[in-house]
């Protein structure tokens, strides 16, 4: 196998084609180039310098993985058949190039000849210093979870208005319509750099994109931001713990945030309920401020990072999801619980059924009597239908009417009987696919509402509620019924 010299061209202008670049031109070796569409290959033409060009590969392949691979292997084939190739690559190759990402991957005799890269016209373009933080990205497999709003951004191979409406896309989903950004063409090329200063909805409004555009995104400002990411919040709650935050946020500790956390799992839970969006993303901020202030805590106690909850939450989600990240199959959603539950009790070495029910945690007494009887039900100890769980309810019931008679409220017995009776509807709801905690929550929500409407009615007829007798109130609570 002969040897690959992969050169760099420069980000455009034949005048920043270094020696190195020149010598391997006129090296007569076999000259192969990914693509023509470079200002520098007219030295080539100038030169009467053949080369062979992989363009026709994109025209062929709509999936730019595979035109890559295709390149790499048909590189390697050609370099079999000669002592040396050059391969010609757009500005560094080391720089935002998949296909010398693929062939350093492999064991193959190579030569990197380095050239400017577009990032240096770009940033003297912009006016912009990347001290504080300069990413760059191939526009072709762009998504949100490569931008960091914290960071300048590059975004490179946008050479078609298919990919620059995608990737408008998802930066107005972050930095909204208005954000201002760069548009750059042909950096580099003497007298013919266009810089565009616009905001992000017009991003594809813009004429002549071409394979040597590029958007330069600036980060966003610490004044008046109005965006924030996760790195945002942790600085936040960073800062409210410090000598120079809250005097209650440094005070509170493990233990005293329990029942925020609580509250505001409930308050989520009440936004779905409500079917509610902007309150929904209000909760699930509130929650998700929780985690942060106990990850801050024991950062401050020195007992971990975020960096290991993360982590730990990580490898649980693959571990436990053999069947997406280990190719193991199934077919249906109970499966996937099953093997869940198997590998989460493999990994905490619980075997017996006893060890199960002591696992399931403690939540609310109506979710964890849920729990323990979906656990005994895995093993048949279960009713054959909802009339056996129906049937206890009554039993219960008439156990609950025999404590009270014979020993009255307030007694232990009683309490027990009560308790049975409650256990006995939440099997009930078990097997009519009802969480009895919901339900119960939205029974409750819908009696504050009827209450509210019995109060508005009360003031319609000039008579307090607890001015009314019980017959008086159970009008006005049946009529709330019926609004």
């Amino acid at each position: 196998m002969g040897k690959i010299y992969v050169v760099g061209l420069g980000p455009g202008s034949i005048d920043s084609l270094t020696l190195g670049a020149v010598e391997r031109i006129t090296s007569g070796d076999k000259n192969y180039l990914r693509t023509e569409k470079h200002p520098t290959v007219q030295y080539f033409k100038d030169k009467n310098i053949l080369y062979k060009s992989y363009d026709y590969v994109y025209n062929e392949e709509e999936d730019f993985n595979k035109v890559y691979e295709y390149i790499v292997e048909d590189l390697i084939k050609e370099s079999k058949k000669y002592e040396a190739i050059n391969y010609f690559v757009p500005g560094n190759p080391l720089v935002a190039e998949k296909t010398v990402e693929l062939l350093l991957n492999k064991s193959l005799e190579m030569d990197i000849i380095s050239g400017m890269s577009f990032i240096e016209p770009m940033i003297e373009l912009v006016g912009r210093d990347p001290i504080d933080g300069l990413k760059i990205i191939d526009g072709a497999d762009f998504n949100s979870l490569m931008v960091d709003i914290n960071v300048d951004i590059i975004i490179t191979q946008v050479y078609n208005y298919r990919i620059i409406s995608e990737v408008k896309l998802i930066l107005s989903e972050i930095y909204g319509d208005e954000y201002e950004i760069y548009l750059v063409h042909n950096g580099g090329i003497k007298d013919e750099e266009k810089l565009h200063h616009i905001p992000i909805y017009k991003l594809d409004r813009i004429e002549n994109i071409g394979a040597l555009t590029s958007i330069y995104v600036p980060k966003m400002g610490r004044i008046n931001k109005k965006i924030h990411d996760f790195n945002d919040l942790v600085a936040i709650m960073k800062l409210l713990r410090s000598e120079k935050g809250c005097p209650w946020d440094m005070e509170q500790t493990h233990e005293s945030l329990r029942q925020y956390v609580i509250e505001e799992a409930y308050e989520v839970v009440e936004a779905i309920d409500n079917d509610d969006v902007e309150e929904l993303i209000e909760e699930l901020g509130d929650l998700l401020l929780q985690v942060l202030f106990h990850c801050q805590i024991a950062v401050d106690e020195g007992e971990f990072n975020l960096y290991e909850v993360t982590s730990d939450l990580g490898n649980k989600l693959i571990y436990r999801h053999p069947h997406v990240f280990c190719e193991k199959k199934v077919e249906k959603s109970n499966e996937v619980v099953y093997n869940w539950n198997k590998l989460k009790y493999a990994k905490r070495e619980i075997t017996s059924f006893s060890d199960k029910l002591k696992n399931i945690p403690r939540l609310p007494s109506l979710m964890s009597s849920f729990k323990v009887q979906e656990k005994a039900a895995e093993i048949g100890f279960d009713w054959n239908s909802v009339d056996g769980a129906l049937d206890k309810v009554i039993e219960e019931y008439k156990e609950v009417i025999e404590a009270i008679n014979d020993f009255g409220g307030g007694d232990r017995r009683t309490e027990e009987e009560l308790g049975d009776l409650l256990f006995a509807v939440v099997n009930v709801c078990r097997f009519l696919d009802v969480n009895p905690e919901v339900a119960l929550n939205r029974t409750v929500n819908k009696f504050i509402h009827r209450f509210e409407i019995m109060e508005e009615k009360s003031k319609i007829i000039g008579k307090k509620l607890e001015e009314m007798t019980l017959e008086e109130m159970d009008e006005l609570w049946n009529a709330a019924k019926d609004t």
